[in-house]
């Protein structure tokens, strides 16, 4: 663990299921947890499939969270609950139940066989940069913040789902 607390963004998604309830136990998993709070989320987007296309489309997020745990750390914590969520990784880019991303943690850049921060294609992905614009407009990616990533792009816009501003939390 490090010593102060972090922010981290994360990427969440999943179309296999019942997705929201997925991302919903992902985040609270996460709040539960001694060393990290979730401290932001967006709304939820239906988007299409990237990479494989013939398959359901995702419903995606992003979360900020605040945590003491260090980025390997972190992905391990994301890993259990994709596994408690019955995450299958048999097919890249292929359906999933849930997938849970670091995108960015703090200002670090990290590059190893697990783990690379920031998320190697992040200021590709519309799914990614505009939930993360919802919660974070100015962080910094690549030295652009992620609102002049989206204003760079010719991406149609896409459809939020009719969720209350706090879904995630349990009712």
């Amino acid at each position: 663990m490090v010593s102060e607390p972090r922010q981290a963004y994360l990427g969440l998604g999943g179309n296999i299921g019942d997705v929201v309830e997925a991302l919903r136990h992902a985040l609270q998993t996460l709040d539960d947890h001694i060393d990290a709070e979730v401290t932001a989320v967006s709304p939820v987007y239906l988007t299409p499939p990237w990479g494989i296309e013939d398959q359901p489309w995702f419903h995606n997020a992003c979360a900020e969270v605040k945590t003491s745990l260090r980025p390997h750390e972190l992905l391990e914590l994301c890993m259990e609950i994709e596994a408690s969520l019955q995450r299958v990784r048999d097919q890249r880019w292929g359906p999933r139940t849930i997938d849970l991303d670091i995108l960015i943690y703090a200002e670090e850049q990290l590059s190893s066989d697990t783990l690379t921060i920031p998320h190697p294609r992040i200021t590709e992905r519309q799914f990614v940069l505009q939930p993360l614009s919802d919660i974070a407009p100015d962080v910094l990616i690549k030295g652009k913040t992620c609102e002049q990533w989206i204003a760079e792009q010719d991406w149609p816009p896409l459809n939020t789902l009719d969720l209350a501003k706090d879904w995630w939390k349990a009712p």
